[in-house]
């Protein structure tokens, strides 16, 4: 009689355990679904944002993803792109800087990294120097280097038409550029969706993704005397400093493209990139991507 007692208590117990568990379970599942609807939309003072997982692309936060705007330096992004995705590339051969590069900065009193004349610079370092302090120098310089044909200006153009090719080959149908650096002639636009997805394939270049992440930077360069100096530039971009698990990417500003700001995050094994278009001000800008960085995060 006992034996059956006993037997009884612990069947009664392990259903009583298995129904908490179950509670538990159940419990857990409706506090996520209830999480999820009641996460409000953010509301954000840039003209136009998208975020998306980078791993499967789903999209995670969209306003007007797919109007097209002026880019500003965001258009750096492809420049570097493009730069990368030359076949036998050697990132350590050297780039002399013309003239030519620094008379167009001051003609269109454009962001610098102050390249000087003369000097002897690795296609590497010009990459810091476009995308950290936002050359339009090493913009030019590299579009020189990379771009086809026997004059300066065909180059640039045979450049800028590889920048638009690598848009084609990624399916955008919102985006056309017209120069290597943002300042266009009125045709150089893109989206907020189309802009996060050139920047998704560029963070799949280990040089570029390491580049972007890159706060401030020393670089030994060759003078056109045969010895060396330093270049030290700063990353415009101060969401690595502000932003947890930020890796990137790209500031971008101008009259008409406002203020912009291309960028990615990662938490855990949750990788975030995303785009805001057009914001009012800079602080605004880095507030936008704050609030839908988080809301992206939550979702």
């Amino acid at each position: 009689m006992k034996i059956g007692i006993k037997g009884i208590s612990r069947a009664t117990a392990t259903a009583t355990v298995a129904l908490t568990a179950g509670a538990v379970i159940a419990g857990s599942a409706f506090a996520s679904t209830a999480q999820a609807a009641t996460l409000t939309t953010p509301k954000i003072t840039a003209a136009g944002g998208f975020t998306m997982n980078n791993g499967t692309a789903k999209a995670l936060y969209s306003k007007a993803a797919d109007t097209r705007r002026s880019t500003g330096s965001t258009t750096k992004i492809m420049t570097a792109k493009v730069v990368l995705a030359q076949k036998n590339l050697n990132l350590d051969s050297k780039v002399t800087i013309q003239k030519a590069y620094s008379d167009y900065i001051v003609s269109k009193g454009a962001s610098s990294a102050r390249l000087i004349v003369g000097d002897k610079v690795t296609v590497r370092q010009l990459l810091y120097g476009l995308m950290l302090p936002s050359g339009c120098d090493a913009a030019y310089a590299l579009a020189d280097k990379f771009g086809s044909g026997t004059t300066r200006a065909a180059r640039v153009k045979s450049f800028v038409g590889k920048m638009n090719a690598q848009a084609k080959s990624l399916g955008l149908k919102n985006t056309h550029f017209d120069s290597f650096d943002g300042i266009g002639n009125g045709s150089n636009y893109s989206t907020p969706r189309d802009l996060t997805k050139i920047a998704s394939s560029a963070m799949k270049n280990s040089t570029f993704r390491a580049v972007v992440k890159t706060k401030s930077t020393k670089q030994k360069v060759t003078t056109k005397s045969g010895g060396y100096r330093y270049m030290s530039w700063t990353n415009t971009n101060t969401m690595l400093s502000s932003y947890s698990g930020a890796i990137g990417i790209k500031t971008g500003s101008g009259p008409t493209a406002k203020y912009c700001l291309v960028f990615a995050a990662t938490r855990g094994s949750k990788t975030i990139v995303g785009t805001v278009l057009a914001s009012t001000n800079a602080t605004n800008r880095t507030a936008d991507m704050k609030k839908i960085m988080d809301y992206s995060f939550k979702k």
